[in-house]
């Protein structure tokens, strides 16, 4: 049984990226090919790496602005919304929630309020006085982006444009699907020319993603849930070419999640619309899943066990030892790596 502490690996903090390459299809790509068996090369090299035949799997959530701040009386409240639980009603991490009371009310604008509905260790639940629809607008206009914490920074001008994906039209997620991030359009169209397939699911990616383990015991971690949808006509199409001997290839941790989530037991995939909170670790079976492209994660977080389980334990340690040695730039604004299941 592996520990958490297995995961562990130090990252020089200037390879953190805390801003964007310049151009979205900019970043480098590192290809493994098998343990130690590495290619340095460039996103935009990645058609290359798909068949005919393939199928392309995107995540096409997109981020909400979903830290507001607000007053109840006097007090400032700084609210970071992290899951929707209803029409109008979200958990939220907020500063200082010892002093909230149930029946609360925060004011967040002359719009918006919101009314404590119970606290636990989740965050606080909150009812908002909006739809969900006049909530996402007004959301645009006094909210900011959940920036992740290790970019040390607040949301800049930038961030609305490149901490979304091009892609991306379904809104729910307080994190970006961030290997997604390094897609064009014209990327998109060199694809589809090469005969690959390009499906998109939706997974609402949760605030838990930033969550650390805190079990040095992988079973006793509780996994995070998060609403995934994949469509009959998606699921139908994601099987014929599977069937016809094409490759699955997710985006991201995200995509992968909600594909193993949506399995069924002769591998292939059934529609889905509902929570997962699928906990991927070494010794997993992988049923839908062929290869990936995905950023580089953090040290023991479940990210990292999730690609270990797909590509195989040493040779993701040794590929991110390679990485840091190149001086691959890291995390949600980073470079990203292409690994393949193995056999």
């Amino acid at each position: 049984m592996m520990k958490l502490s297995d995961f562990d690996f130090h990252l020089p903090e200037e390879l953190i990226a805390c801003y964007p390459a310049e151009t979205r299809d900019g970043a480098r790509m590192l290809v493994v090919n098998g343990d130690q068996d590495y290619s340095d090369q460039h996103f935009k090299d990645f058609p290359d790496l798909l068949n005919a035949g393939d199928v392309l799997v995107l995540n096409n959530t997109r981020v909400i602005p979903a830290r507001i701040w607000g007053k109840r009386g006097e007090a400032n409240i700084e609210t970071t919304l992290h899951k929707e639980l209803g029409e109008s009603k979200w958990l939220a991490f907020i500063r200082g929630s010892k002093r909230l009371k149930i029946d609360d009310v925060i004011q967040f604008s002359d719009l918006l309020s919101a009314t404590v509905v119970s606290k636990s260790d989740e965050g606080v639940e909150l009812n908002f006085n909006l739809s969900r629809a006049d909530l996402l607008l007004e959301l645009e206009l006094i909210g900011k982006l959940p920036l992740p914490p290790y970019m040390k920074r607040e949301e800049e001008a930038l961030d609305r444009d490149r901490y979304q994906t091009v892609f991306g039209y379904c809104k729910g997620s307080v994190a970006a699907p961030t290997a997604s991030l390094h897609f064009t359009d014209e990327i998109l169209e060199q694809i589809k020319a090469k005969g690959v397939h390009i499906e998109y699911v939706t997974l609402h990616v949760g605030a838990g993603t930033f969550l650390p383990v805190k079990t040095e015991d992988l079973s006793e971690h509780k996994m995070h849930a998060e609403y995934g949808v994949i469509d009959a006509e998606v699921a139908e199409r994601i099987n014929m070419a599977k069937l016809k001997g094409g490759r699955v290839i997710p985006v991201g941790t995200t995509a992968v999640r909600v594909l193993e989530s949506a399995a069924r037991s002769d591998g292939l995939v059934q529609p889905f619309a509902a929570e997962t909170d699928i906990f991927i670790t070494p010794g997993y079976q992988f049923k839908i899943v062929d290869g990936m492209l995905t950023n580089f994660h953090l040290p023991k977080s479940t990210l990292m066990m999730l690609i270990s389980s797909l590509a195989g334990y040493d040779t993701v340690m040794h590929a991110y030892e390679h990485a840091i040695e190149q001086k691959y730039r890291f995390y949600s604004y980073g470079d990203c790596c292409f690994f393949t299941r193995q056999s």
